[in-house]
């Protein structure tokens, strides 16, 4: 585990790639064409930290970002990082008691904020007791820095990966999120269990398609360019219109999004038509994670678009990945996200040990790539592992004979009707099937003859028409009598933690 990262830092990495290839391209941002070599990366980023010792930010300090994917949201990360401090991005789509919340919590000593986000960041500030030092961020030229800071050159302490490097917030079903806190090497480990499994290499490049305050777009989009010494596209925001003009104009080999952007471009596909395959036969790949994909969105989005989509699973507290389906001429499995990369998966019993293949329990990691604690909060920390290490994911499924994960819930999210068993994701994949659905979630509800009964919640595609008394038969054909859920709930938009991922727990209590 961790071979590529050994004991490396940020900033070994950063300052070997500018050695080794000073002018080869580490970014571009479509949006204001702005073009960064690693030498330039090297010396933007010894700056950076180096103003950061100026204005009293040191060693191990926190230092948060509040903006949208940009060249100097990418600075300020990164910079942070190699400079041997913590960074802490802010979750753009939380709501401002919960962002200031993690300002509070987090006890960050600075903020850079782009010019979308000031006047919030500054309403947000109002209520929150501790100063905090902001500095604004152009996205292209970078920090606006007070007049006596110069960022002049100069050596950076040394320091390795074990102290603590990111500070992310996961989302919680109810109350506050909880502080995931992250050595740094366990970030630079999720990225190499990326280029690991996707067989990334030296002329392959991505698109940023998450925002970088999303796990999934700062370990595998960035970290794994960092580590692969690869490079990037840093659009400031998912454009289904001008999503493959920015994979076909730039030569970007892969991407990584969520089920929910996948059914937007097949969706806009089947209305406009895909890009023609000659256009896009420099694609390796495209990667989903994040929230289970649906088997059917899978199988028609490689047959509408001519690409492989490797399905994959991960979480905040393990840097993204955990699992993948192997690259071709592996065996890819729909429905399933893969085997372990770089990483120890294993399904756990009630009583904390393994399973036998094909039997239910918890899914549990442990590798480089786990988070060492959750800020502030020993007994969930404590909650979290076993005695031998294992995290436990909350998520429950099996593991079949070849090694594959198959996911069938949360551990809180499991519906129990009259002593049964039902996965959630089992009726989520029935309602999908339907061509108006673009995203589904069932859920439980208190019931007196059964203890708790089904209901789902689903959000339909634009213009969409199909009715409940549809979506109800469909599951009955789908999963049967039982299984099929009492209700669905045909909602405008269905409510989502920072990762993106629905939160069922919360749809039942906005049903009623």
């Amino acid at each position: 585990m961790g071979e590529l990262v050994g004991n490396r830092t940020v900033r070994e990495f950063v300052d070997a790639h500018a050695a080794a290839q000073p002018e080869g391209l580490f970014l571009i941002t479509p949006d204001t064409g702005v073009r960064v070599t690693w030498r330039e990366l090297k010396d933007r980023l010894n700056s950076f930290a180096n103003a950061l010792t100026e204005l009293g930010i040191f060693h191990q300090q926190t230092v948060s970002v509040m903006m949208a994917n940009s060249w100097s949201s990418v600075l300020v990360i990164l910079g942070t990082l190699y400079g041997g401090r913590i960074t802490a991005p802010v979750n753009l789509a939380a709501g401002d008691p919960q962002i200031g919340y993690l300002i509070e919590h987090s006890e960050t000593g600075i903020i850079f904020v782009g010019p979308e986000q000031e006047a919030r960041l500054g309403g947000i500030l109002e209520g929150v007791a501790r100063p905090v030092r902001v500095i604004p961020c152009d996205p292209v030229t970078g920090p606006v820095w007070p007049q006596e800071v110069t960022g002049a050159p100069a050596p950076v302490p040394a320091h390795d990966n074990r102290i603590d490097g990111l500070l992310m917030y996961t989302s919680g079903t109810t109350g506050n999120p909880k502080g995931a806190v992250l050595r740094q090497r366990a970030p630079l480990c999720g990225g190499e269990n990326a280029i690991i499994a996707h067989q990334l290499g030296p002329d392959d490049r991505t698109l940023l398609v998450l925002p970088l305050y999303h796990i999934n777009g700062f370990c595998v989009s960035l970290m794994s360019t960092l580590v692969g010494g690869l490079s990037m596209v840093v659009p400031s925001r998912f454009s289904v219109s001008g999503f493959w003009g920015q994979v076909i104009g730039h030569g970007c080999t892969w991407f990584s999004a969520v089920p929910t952007q996948y059914q937007y471009l097949l969706r806009a596909a089947e209305a406009d038509g895909p890009p023609p395959r000659d256009k896009l036969s420099h694609v390796r790949f495209a990667r989903s994670a994040s929230a289970p994909l649906s088997p059917e969105v899978h199988k028609a989005f490689e047959e509408l678009f001519g690409l492989v989509l490797i399905e994959t699973m991960g979480l905040t507290e393990t840097s993204a990945q955990i699992t993948a389906n192997p690259m071709p001429p592996g065996a890819r499995k729909y429905g399933s996200p893969g085997k372990s990369w770089g990483n120890e998966v294993a399904i756990l019993g009630a009583d904390g040990g393994e399973v036998a293949r094909g039997t239910g329990g918890e899914i549990a990691v442990r590798g480089d790539n786990v988070f060492r604690l959750y800020l502030k909060d020993p007994e969930a920390t404590r909650e979290a592992f076993t005695d031998d290490g294992w995290f436990l994911t909350g998520d429950l499924g099996r593991m079949d004979a070849d090694g594959y994960v198959h996911v069938t819930g949360r551990r809180k999210e499991l519906i129990i009707k009259g002593g049964e068993n039902i996965a959630p994701r089992e009726i989520d994949e029935a309602l999908l099937t339907h061509p108006e659905v673009l995203e589904a979630a069932a859920f439980a509800v208190p019931s007196v003859d059964y203890g708790q009964t089904v209901e789902a919640a689903v959000r339909l595609t634009e213009g969409g028409t199909v009715s409940e008394a549809e979506l109800l038969a469909l599951c009955r054909t789908r999963v049967g009598k039982f299984k099929a859920p009492d209700r669905v709930h045909i909602l405008p938009d269905l409510p989502k933690g920072p990762s993106g991922k629905v939160q069922r727990m919360k749809l039942a209590e906005m049903v009623g």
